[in-house]
């Protein structure tokens, strides 16, 4: 279980950029986070990537703290950002290379891996390019195949479609299905809201730093569109 205890995060004193905020994300849950710019959706990601600090609360993988086990907890997660930060004077099979050494993932299993992600991904071509010369689209594929071929138990991904084509959504969309079903946590958030309504079977809305809506996917929208739900509370 992912777990958000009463977190808290203020930038400056007194002013919280998140407000006292929990949430739990279960095995097999694709949990969407959904909120205008500015809500706190990014921020609540990186502290519980561990980039951003916590202020107040904690946050937990299966009971392990982020503040008093970190190491433990990060080796539990994969991490997607909504801009690729990658090494670009290598090559995308060294990138993936790096974090199969990371995790220690025996070369069999990378080299299995990897040639099933990156056909899926459509960037088996392109491994050998430096990353210096992929495109934005490109580098995002690259960071979803290295998180996925580490297999972790908690996938944490902020606006993981933005700059995807539609192939490579449809790919992740079913890859992110597959691992629920495996009993994975998958946590991402987007303001494709029709995306989020057919994809998850969880949602919290985050407004100005506080969840003002959570739970099941249907009965958080009842018989509306997530996207005429979310309106109504903005």
């Amino acid at each position: 279980m992912l777990e958000i205890k009463n977190y808290t995060l203020e930038y400056v004193k007194g002013k919280k950029a998140v407000d006292d905020i929990s949430l739990k994300v279960n095995e097999g849950d694709i949990f969407g986070f959904v909120g205008s710019n500015g809500a706190g959706k990014s921020t609540t990601i990186k502290s519980i990537v561990g980039i951003n600090h916590i202020t107040k609360g904690d946050i937990l993988i299966d009971d392990i703290s982020i503040k008093k086990n970190p190491l433990k907890y990060k080796e539990r997660i994969a991490y997607i950002p909504d801009e690729p930060a990658v090494y670009e004077n290598i090559s995308g099979i060294e990138y993936l290379c790096f974090i199969a050494d990371l995790y220690d993932i025996s070369y069999e299993e990378r080299n299995k891996a990897i040639l099933y992600y990156s056909q899926k991904f459509m960037l088996e071509k392109e491994l050998n390019d430096l990353i210096s010369s992929y495109s934005h689209g490109m580098r995002q594929k690259l960071m979803l195949i290295a998180a996925f071929i580490h297999n972790p138990k908690v996938y944490i991904l902020d606006e993981p479609f933005a700059s995807l084509d539609p192939e490579a959504a449809y790919v992740l969309k079913e890859e992110l299905r597959k691992k629920a079903s495996e009993g994975k946590i998958i946590f991402f958030s987007t303001h494709v809201l029709e995306v989020a309504e057919k994809l998850c079977n969880k949602v919290a809305i985050i407004i100005k730093g506080k969840i003002v809506k959570t739970g099941d996917m249907k009965e958080v929208i009842s018989d509306k569109s997530l996207e005429e739900t979310f309106m109504e509370l903005v």
